[in-house]
């Protein structure tokens, strides 16, 4: 039950870190990725390119629902160890709702 209680603990601040950092995809515009940390500033679109050299421990961007969201501080404390990595850089949406399947984005 505290290890329930602790997982869903770590995947709720796994949540909130997601929510905090969203980079968003414009739709209609395949290859290229929004970042917006606010609806009130202008946005600024990442190719698919540029959102690949984002695939270190230590600099981590991952797609989910075409949303880009930078992950870096949250890879050390992912509960599923280096997972997280797997898709660094790239679409992360089905390793994301294959393991997380009480989230939706």
């Amino acid at each position: 039950m505290v290890l329930l209680v602790g997982i869903a603990l770590l995947l709720g601040l796994f949540l909130a870190v997601l929510l905090f950092n969203p980079r968003h995809r414009k739709s209609g515009h395949k290859g290229k990725a929004q970042a917006s940390l606010n609806d009130n500033k202008a946005s600024k679109s990442y190719s698919k390119t540029e959102i690949s050299l984002h695939n270190k421990r230590t600099d981590c961007w991952i797609i989910i629902k075409n949303k880009v969201y930078d992950v870096t501080s949250y890879v050390e404390e992912h509960p599923g160890g280096d997972a997280i990595l797997a898709h660094a850089g790239d679409d992360s949406t089905e390793g994301f709702f294959g393991n997380h399947l009480y989230y939706s984005l």
